[in-house]
């Protein structure tokens, strides 16, 4: 018989009831060090004071008034977003997989209004993950995600990752963009190079194409800088953010440059939940958080202590751990062992990660977790290897 929630994720056998800070406590009051954070989403930890007021307080005024009408709590969000970055307007969804959706439909507006509506095909690259809707899917193209639900939509062309040979044979003038997140989440912890990123920017600006980033696991502070392009020094036309903008609670967002934007006019895109106020207000005191320099500055502090007791570990673990990857508190653990084995003993040491593709352990603790849990977190991650190296 099939289970009342319908059984798309093999779960674990853990139920957490509430959290503080970087724990999370189970139904049985046994305390995890949370190295997934929701998969990247709670930057600021569970249970976060500054969220809790900003979503209390909202929620005691309004929840939801649909986007028939003007809400305060999403121009302020909006207007946070466009000062701190390439954007000149931005579009709230529910999640990344609706912010990619909108993302699409952009790029092809875009030609539309500029008299070329054959020009669709976006170049896309190998491992990448955009969501789960039929566009995301077919964008990122890999056998798991799309197996059994064709045809898929038309227009996606993938290359291999990092093959800059391949990007410069593939993109012309009939390349409507090309979308990629500037540091692979679910394919493995993969930050593509400073000087490809310069270089695709130089390809698209040659052709006209339209360059597309997903920051929806990668943005947000998670490496060090409020988005992951700003280390290569370009901006792109159109970013796709979710996870942690929202801090926890269910945010995305679709940021472009005005004339990216210049097709999507009343009527061709809506949302009823996008951009609600419970959202935008918690969303609002992430960005004022999160965006201080003084802030990102500790990001990277922790970093480098997380990425130095890390190292050590992968030296004394040779049979488990190849080495580490990443950029900012976004870090990987390349592995000999297979990562889910990894993950199911950090459940014995009380200690939650997440497993991706191209045997790699993601870490992806609050961007607030303290230097003790850091050192907390490496002594479980030590316990969990010995124990497969027994």
């Amino acid at each position: 018989m099939i289970s009342h929630v319908l059984p798309t994720y093999n779960r674990a056998p853990i139920a957490f009831e509430r959290g503080e800070g970087a724990w999370a406590i189970a139904t049985d009051g046994s305390r995890y060090l949370d190295l997934g954070s929701g998969i990247a989403v709670n930057v600021l930890g569970h249970a976060n004071p500054d969220l809790v007021a900003a979503l209390t307080e909202q929620a005691g005024r309004i929840w939801h008034v649909s986007n028939l009408y003007q809400i305060p709590q999403q121009e302020k969000l909006a207007d946070l977003l466009v000062e701190r970055t390439f954007a000149d307007t931005v579009f709230f969804t529910n999640s990344g997989t609706e912010a990619a959706e909108l993302a699409i439909k952009m790029v092809r507006k875009y030609w539309d209004h500029a008299g070329d509506p054959d020009r669709i095909e976006i170049l896309t690259f190998e491992g990448a993950f955009h969501g789960r809707s039929t566009g995301a899917i077919a964008a990122a193209g890999s056998e798991k995600m799309v197996k059994g639900f064709g045809p898929l939509m038309p227009g996606f062309r993938q290359l291999p990752w990092g093959d800059m040979g391949a990007l410069k044979e593939a993109i012309t003038r009939a390349t409507a963009a090309v979308m990629l997140e500037p540091v692979q989440g679910e394919g493995g912890i993969r930050p593509i190079a400073d000087e490809d990123l310069r270089q695709i920017r130089a390809l698209c600006d040659q052709t006209g194409a339209l360059l597309v980033l997903d920051e929806v696991q990668c943005g947000m502070g998670r490496t060090g800088r409020l988005f992951a392009h700003e280390y290569a020094g370009i901006a792109p036309d159109i970013m796709m953010v979710a996870k942690g903008i929202g801090g926890g609670f269910p945010l995305g967002a679709v940021l472009a440059t005005e004339e990216a934007a210049a097709g999507m006019i009343a009527g061709t895109h809506g949302s009823t939940y996008g951009g609600n106020p419970l959202a935008c207000a918690v969303g609002a005191r992430v960005m004022e958080i999160v965006a201080d320099d003084a802030f990102l500055a500790e990001v990277n502090r922790k970093s480098a202590l997380f990425r130095q007791k890390l190292e050590g570990l992968v030296a004394s673990h040779p049979e488990i751990f190849e080495g580490v990857r990443g950029q900012g508190l976004m870090l990987g653990l390349k592995c000999r062992a297979a990562p889910a084995d990894l993950v199911k003993e950090g459940y014995a040491q009380h200690i939650l990660t997440v497993p991706a593709a191209d045997n790699t352990l993601r870490l992806l603790p609050p961007l607030n977790i303290s230097d003790e849990d850091i050192a907390e977190a490496v002594a479980r991650l030590d316990r969990a290897a010995a124990s497969l190296d027994a």
